[in-house]
């Protein structure tokens, strides 16, 4: 189980492969290739990677555990980068401390090193294959993506059984084509939702969002000045320290409050 910085049991699924901690001291079983390991369980290190088969290809789990967990945050990248996103790398150090386990997931298209992402239904099967890794260590498993990613947790949480939704960077619609709007993923998560966008994002600033109450209500938090990447101008009065703190605190303040 990766929290409390020891990794998950041995016994897992066959055909997925497991990376385990160095705090452990042990070697990998016969079989079971060792992708890469980063530090002995610190809060923010990852300390296990999962090679984790789909029908779409190999999709990965960076694991940075927290002890005590008392649920775990998956989060997917977007489509045009992956888990080094400021904000994924911001949460992934900051949750475990808060007693959240955070797992950065890469979908197969981006472990197979392609460079564009593919039809929104291959995205949704390759997170489909995954979440029994996530579901493994037999804790509420919050569903995050950011921008293309949130848009699969959305799409996914009802089915999958998730026990939240977090979106960051929403893509409400390409930008400058409002009339493309995709808020009937958003309001049909039908699980807690909680949306980090900036506000100059401009596939979709805070006050385009639809009506935050009745069926399909969900939280929105705006980050000040902050584009599609959360990144704000040099003349924004604030920097982006502060900005990645409104955000790790928005969520680890959400996560704390769910049941």
């Amino acid at each position: 189980m990766p929290t409390g910085g020891r990794p998950a049991a041995d016994r897992r699924p066959a055909g997925r492969l497991s990376v385990p901690s160095q705090a452990r001291g042990t070697v990998p079983p016969p079989g079971r290739r060792t992708d890469r390991e980063r530090g002995p369980g610190h809060h923010g290190r990852v300390t296990r990677t999962e090679i984790v088969p789909t029908e779409t290809g190999d999709a990965r789990i960076s694991w940075y555990p927290a002890r005590a967990a008392q649920r775990i945050l998956a989060v997917g990248h977007g489509a045009g980068g992956g888990i080094e996103a400021r904000d994924l790398q911001a949460l992934a150090a900051a949750l475990p401390g808060q007693g959240v386990t955070v797992a950065l997931v890469e979908q197969p298209w981006r472990v197979a090193g392609k460079k564009l992402a593919p039809a929104p239904k291959t995205l949704d099967a390759g997170w489909r294959g995954l979440w029994p890794a996530l579901c493994e260590p037999g804790l509420p498993v919050i569903a995050g993506g950011r921008s293309a990613g949130a848009r699969v947790a959305c799409r996914t949480a009802t089915e999958l059984g998730a026990a939240a939704v977090l979106a960051l960077s929403f893509p409400l619609h390409p930008p400058g084509r409002p009339e493309r709007s995709r808020a009937g993923e958003l309001l049909g998560a039908g699980v807690p939702t909680l949306v980090v966008q900036g506000g100059n994002d401009p596939f979709g600033r805070p006050e385009e969002f639809p009506e935050r109450s009745g069926p399909g209500a969900y939280e929105l938090v705006e980050v000040p000045y902050g584009d599609h990447g959360f990144a704000v101008p040099k003349r924004a009065p604030v920097g982006a320290e502060e900005t990645l703190g409104t955000i790790t605190g928005a969520v680890a303040g959400w996560a704390r409050s769910l049941r």
